[in-house]
C-alpha cells in the first residue's frame, strides 16, 4: 500500500538505480491511480525529431496558429497514441480532470482546438504512456522504484523538460545529488 490510497495528480519520480533504463530520471504525471491500476504520462524527456506540427500533419489537421511544440516521450505503452496534458480552462467531452495538475485529453477535438487557437492556455503533448496493472505501482513503490511528489502545475507547464526531474526533487526539499543508487531493508 502507498502512503495515500491513490496518487492521481502526483508527479512520480524514478529513483536512481531503479533498474529500468526506460525510466532513467523519469518524471511521470500520474493521471489515473485506482483499484484497477495506474496510467501516467512521461513529461521529462522529449522525442527527438517529432514536433506538434508533424503530428498534426500526419493526422490531416491544419496547423493553424499552433506552435510547433516539442512532443514528449509519454511512456513505453502504445508509443503512437497521443495525449495532451493541459490546464483545466479547456475541457472536451472525453477529458478527465487531474487535479491539481489540470486535465488529460486524448482526442482529435483538443488537437483541432489548439490549432484553431481556442484550446487550453497551457498544454504539453506526449506520445505513449506508462501503465501499471492493479497493485503494480504500489509494489514498485515498496521496492523504492518511485517517489510520489506533490503535483505542481508550475513544474509541468513552466519548467523545461530536461530540468523537471531535478526541479521536482528540489521542490520536495531533496537534493537529488544526495540520492543513493542502492536501497536497504531494515
Amino acid at each position: 500500500m502507498t502512503d495515500a490510497p491513490y496518487l492521481t495528480g502526483r508527479l512520480l519520480l524514478a529513483m536512481p538505480g531503479m533498474g529500468d533504463p526506460r525510466f532513467e530520471q523519469a518524471v511521470i504525471a500520474l493521471c489515473v491511480h485506482d483499484e484497477n491500476g495506474a496510467l501516467g504520462i512521461g513529461i521529462g524527456h522529449i522525442r527527438d525529431g517529432t514536433g506538434f506540427h508533424a503530428v498534426l500533419d500526419e493526422l490531416g489537421i491544419d496547423r493553424g496558429v499552433s506552435p510547433d511544440a516539442p512532443v514528449h516521450h509519454g511512456g513505453p505503452v502504445e508509443p503512437g497514441r497521443g495525449f495532451i496534458l493541459h490546464t483545466a480552462d479547456w475541457m472536451g467531452k472525453d477529458s478527465i480532470e487531474v487535479p491539481p495538475l489540470g486535465a488529460l485529453s486524448a482526442s482529435l477535438e483538443i488537437l483541432t482546438a489548439i490549432a484553431e487557437g481556442r484550446g487550453p492556455e497551457k498544454w504539453i503533448m506526449a506520445l505513449g504512456y506508462a501503465g501499471w496493472g492493479a497493485g503494480q505501482l504500489d509494489e514498485e513503490m515498496h521496492r523504492h522504484g518511485w517517489h510520489a511528489a506533490e503535483g505542481r502545475p508550475e513544474i509541468l507547464f513552466d519548467t523545461p523538460p530536461e530540468s523537471r526531474w531535478v526541479s521536482t526533487w528540489r521542490a520536495e526539499g531533496i537534493d537529488p545529488a544526495l540520492l543513493s543508487n542502492a536501497t536497504g531493508h531494515a
